[in-house]
């Protein structure tokens, strides 16, 4: 797996596919792959598909000792588009990724061409406390033994032995107190976006996704039916279908943003802002 040095970070990353650059960005304690692999298949083929490993996850080295803050997961995003040169790009998150891809959108708009964001609000509860529950890392281990294997190999030859055991309890303490997008945030999203949930979605419930989806300027609403948190993965067939609608119905105004951006960002005076790294 290539790396590339963003934000004081070696980010492990995929790239494939040929086309205007996608950003997927994934869930916590997953992977692009993992989370994006039924949209692979498709919109690689459209698109030039780059999938990062969070900091502290898969490929990107980062020990959760050091701390943990979803503010620096937009700084990383950022860092990384800048590395490679992307210019403004097409984002995508899925839960955690979905909340990184949000804050980016609303903090340097002008480097978002569209955005989509999968089981994810700004409201603090229910999120909160279910990550607690659900990223209690002696109570993995205690009862389900499986996925504690999983996470093992998932983790364990990049970041070290028992690391996941670290990582979940830091991201649910960054969920508990990361800063939260008001109004006045989500208004500065100006990429058309499409925001989708499972309507059995325990982390984003359908009322709080529906607020959000109201909340941005230019946005569109996908409620997956009978479907919990992992949209993409359990209905790929609904999220596909929505998705290609999406991106066509959104072709022309991508490119006129791209073309906007393309022509500002060479300009002294008038780049827009970038993290540091």
């Amino acid at each position: 797996m290539p790396q590339v040095r963003a934000n004081g970070l070696d980010i492990g990353y995929e790239v494939m596919g040929e086309g205007p650059p996608l950003l997927l960005l994934h869930g916590a304690s997953s992977g692009g792959r993992l989370d994006f692999g039924h949209q692979l298949a498709r919109f690689r083929k459209d698109f030039t598909c780059y999938l990062p490993d969070a900091r502290g996850h898969g490929a990107t080295r980062w020990d959760p000792a050091d701390g943990f803050a979803y503010d620096w997961l937009l700084d990383d995003t950022i860092a990384f588009a800048d590395a490679l040169r992307l210019g403004a790009v097409h984002l995508m998150g899925f839960s955690m990724g979905g909340g990184t891809a949000l804050g980016v959108a609303s903090r340097w708009p002008d480097r978002v061409l569209t955005l989509v964001v999968i089981g994810i609000t700004p409201e603090p509860e229910p999120r909160a406390s279910v990550a607690r529950r659900l990223f209690d890392a002696d109570r993995i281990k205690r009862t389900d033994p499986a996925w504690a294997e999983v996470l093992d190999r998932r983790h364990d030859p990049v970041q070290g032995e028992g690391a996941w055991e670290r990582l979940l309890p830091a991201i649910g303490a960054a969920i508990a107190s990361q800063n939260l997008l008001g109004p006045a945030d989500l208004r500065r999203v100006t990429a058309p976006t499409l925001v989708v949930a499972g309507d059995r979605d325990p982390f984003a419930p359908v009322d709080h996704v529906w607020g959000l989806k109201r909340q941005l300027p230019d946005a569109r609403l996908l409620i997956v039916p009978d479907c919990g948190h992992e949209a993409t993965a359990r209905r790929p067939a609904i999220v596909n279908e929505a998705l290609a609608g999406f991106y066509r119905s959104t072709h022309d105004t991508a490119t006129a943003r791209a073309e906007r951006y393309a022509a500002t960002a060479g300009r002294p005076g008038e780049q827009p802002e970038e993290a540091s790294r």
